[in-house]
């Protein structure tokens, strides 16, 4: 999935999640256990390739057995022009498209015959690392940060995931997973256990992002017998915050700070920009992000534009 926006689920939607005895809720429950089990996929990516799948099925069965044998090319067809329709746009275009065949792939390993749906599935046009990425500036990382303090309740634990989120890079759902025990104060280090790619990472912990953990933790969190850096906002105070509570701490900063950014994901750019600028390289920076592709870390270098400037072809007919 890409990092686009997610939709909210529809009523239709929900139902059929929260339903097994409802013959699409009960094969969305099979599809997300194969997600989960198969791939390790984290419940956000899995949330949008069930709501794709879910749409179809819906379109197709409305409540009836689903029989995949059933499904013609043109009932894929008819769903991708429905979709497309509905949102035009490259992005949606390629969740939907690349959420179909994760789909169908899956049923191809329960025994359907999904070769001539596949066939019908064309791939919207697209330039690989074709759009740059969204970063701050110095002063509107000031002002985010202002804003997150600049609030009656919570201002420490809003300030410090920021400062975690542009100091280290790390994704929401990191943030959210933070544990007290993850932090070597001694040391000076943070060790992310719960990441995207499945595997522990320790992290170098900058001198500014431990002062506004430790201001935080000492002055502002609830007492709680949880182990998480962050806990929720109800008692008794012992459940972690979601990432979506951590999205929405920092989208809400973004709003009050007047910045017109919409997604919490730009503080990451935002660090890979920080850094690319010190003079790492991409290398460097992959490592950072935990990225498992350095090919997912090569957009990052269309902001290097000095060096890019310095690798540049002379213009036809001009003077080399």
């Amino acid at each position: 999935m890409s990092n686009d926006t997610q939709l909210p689920l529809s009523k239709a939607d929900r139902q059929a999640l929260s339903s097994a005895s409802d013959p699409i809720g009960a094969e969305l429950q099979r599809y997300d256990a194969h997600l989960r089990d198969v791939h390790g996929l984290a419940p956000g990516t899995r949330k949008g390739y069930l709501r794709i799948a879910g749409r179809l099925l819906h379109q197709h069965f409305d409540g009836d057995h689903v029989d995949i044998a059933t499904l013609q090319p043109s009932d894929i067809r008819r769903f991708l022009t429905h979709e497309l329709i509905a949102r035009h746009t490259p992005s949606h275009a390629h969740s939907v498209t690349g959420g179909l065949r994760r789909y169908l792939r899956y049923r191809s390993t329960q025994g359907d015959a999904v070769e001539p749906l596949t066939a019908v599935i064309a791939s919207p046009a697209h330039w690989t690392l074709a759009p740059l990425p969204k970063a701050l500036s110095r002063e509107e990382a000031a002002r985010l940060l202002d804003a997150c303090q600049a609030v009656q309740r919570w201002p420490k634990r809003g300030y410090a995931m920021a400062r975690c989120a542009l100091d280290l890079g790390l994704r929401a759902g990191e943030i959210a997973h933070l544990m007290i025990s993850d932090i070597d104060w001694q040391a000076g280090t943070v060790t992310l256990r719960a990441t995207k790619s499945r595997r522990q990472d320790v992290l170098p912990l900058p001198v500014e992002t431990g002062e506004a953990l430790a201001d935080y933790l000492m002055h502002e969190r609830p007492g709680s017998a949880g182990a998480a850096v962050f806990v929720g906002a109800l008692k008794p105070y012992d459940r972690p915050v979601t990432s979506t509570a951590v999205q929405k701490v920092i989208t809400r900063a973004l709003r009050r700070s007047g910045l017109p950014y919409s997604g919490a994901h730009v503080l990451r750019h935002t660090f890979a920009a920080d850094l690319l600028e010190r003079g790492s390289s991409l290398k460097e920076i992959a490592d950072l992000l935990r990225h498992r592709s350095l090919r997912t870390t090569q957009i990052y270098a269309k902001l290097d534009t000095p060096h890019l400037i310095g690798v540049a072809l002379p213009w036809p007919g001009s003077v080399s």
